[in-house]
């Protein structure tokens, strides 16, 4: 686990804010967002924040080693980190800058965010159990769009997501596999799955705003006086 995964992710990681103090984006990213939420987004921070609660309270720990455990969540920490700044970070400044509607940022932002994980095929997956991670990629990367925009910073989706991964590996032994002996905590965090998907879906009719675009190469006057 710690050579196949957390090294891997840890490497990538490093590669990535790299690059984004290369760019001076750091101030960008994690400063506080140019465009207010709406009252509404926080019903997205409450449906991705319960199910985490409920897993927190049902995960039995005691039934893991605790190397384990802290590897989970320190790989958890590292996906959420990469996956939230590439995706809720860097692509969403970029289609900002490009002029984009808030409704487009979002469901690009998201998209590719559900196209990272169709890399899964590449491991064997079955081709319907990716396109089924894939639709549910796309609708929690709707959500953590939204807790971006409700909380105004980018940490929270971050933090969220962090926790997002590791709890339900632990739960459940993942997206893809479920155990049979889950506890009642547990059985109820699984309907937010869909509950958010289906939130997601309704928010690309409510989502409203532009960013102002920014002018790569402003012009200068005519007599070449600034």
């Amino acid at each position: 686990m710690f050579f196949g995964l957390f090294l891997p992710l840890l490497f990538g990681t490093i590669v990535l804010l790299l690059f984004v103090g290369s760019v001076d984006w750091f101030g960008t990213l994690f400063g506080r967002q140019p465009i207010r939420g709406r009252w509404w987004m926080w019903i997205a921070v409450a449906l991705v924040a319960a199910p985490i609660a409920l897993r927190l309270a049902g995960i039995d720990f005691g039934g893991y080693d605790v190397r384990v455990i802290a590897l989970t969540f320190a790989s958890g920490l590292l996906i959420g980190l990469t996956e939230e700044v590439l995706t809720r970070g860097i692509a969403v400044k970029l289609l900002r800058d490009a002029g984009y509607r808030e409704v487009a940022v979002a469901v690009i932002s998201s998209a590719i965010f559900a196209l990272l994980h169709a890399t899964n095929i590449l491991s064997g997956q079955p081709v319907l159990t990716v396109l089924a991670t894939v639709g549910f990629a796309f609708g929690f990367g709707m959500m953590m769009y939204l807790v971006l925009r409700a909380t105004g910073n980018l940490v929270w989706p971050i933090l969220l997501h962090a926790l997002t991964d590791p709890t339900t590996f632990l739960a459940t032994g993942g997206i893809d596999v479920a155990h049979g002996d889950q506890n009642t905590l547990i059985g109820l965090a699984g309907p937010f799955n869909l509950v958010s998907v289906v939130f997601a879906l309704v928010a690309l009719f409510l989502i409203r705003g532009r960013v102002k675009a920014i002018d790569p190469a402003p012009t200068m006057p005519e007599d070449g006086k600034a």
